[in-house]
């Protein structure tokens, strides 16, 4: 669940605060976005802790004009935080300015961005397993140059196959 804070000065200068709470699922999105509009806001921002703004950025940006603030940069309120109170803090730095907006890439990019992090994390975690055979076999007393140097490719997967196999000689 999200909270929301629409944030109105009515006509004496009074500050007015509003909020809901919403799902990030499209009907859910529809339905603020639906209430953004019926009560005229035209912006609307939000932190960018890790991908969960991803969502509701897309569920709003075409219907207002969407500020995503980074949340490194936002300054802390000091008390107990809340939802409600974080919505409400956020709505009080919009309307002082006070929030830089990030630059958020076309959607074209942003799949790129995350097919390009995918691989990286794909490759990092194919490094640390090899890493781990590497030294799985140290343990065992069986050098990496008994197994050979690429232990996951056809000669190194065939030595340990061979190995599994209980042959007393893995080169042959």
């Amino acid at each position: 669940m999200r909270t929301a804070c629409l944030r109105r000065v009515d006509t004496n200068g009074q500050v007015r605060k509003a909020g809901r709470e919403c799902a990030t699922t499209s009907p859910s999105l529809l339905a603020l976005s639906d209430w953004l509009v019926e009560q005229h806001c035209p912006v609307v921002a939000m932190a960018s802790p890790g991908v969960s703004w991803k969502p509701v950025y897309h569920g709003l940006a075409g219907v207002v004009a969407v500020c995503i603030g980074n949340a490194h940069e936002r300054r802390s309120r000091p008390g107990t935080k809340t939802e409600k109170r974080e919505a409400a803090w956020i709505a009080e730095l919009l309307a002082h300015g006070l929030i830089r907006p990030s630059f958020v890439p076309p959607p074209a990019m942003c799949a790129l961005r995350d097919v390009t992090r995918t691989r990286g994390a794909l490759v990092q975690t194919r490094s640390h397993s090899t890493n781990r055979g590497h030294t799985l076999l140290e343990e065992t007393n069986l050098t990496r140059g008994r197994v050979g140097s690429n232990l996951f490719g056809v000669t190194g997967r065939r030595r340990l196959a061979a190995l599994v196999a209980s042959e007393r000689d893995p080169h042959g």
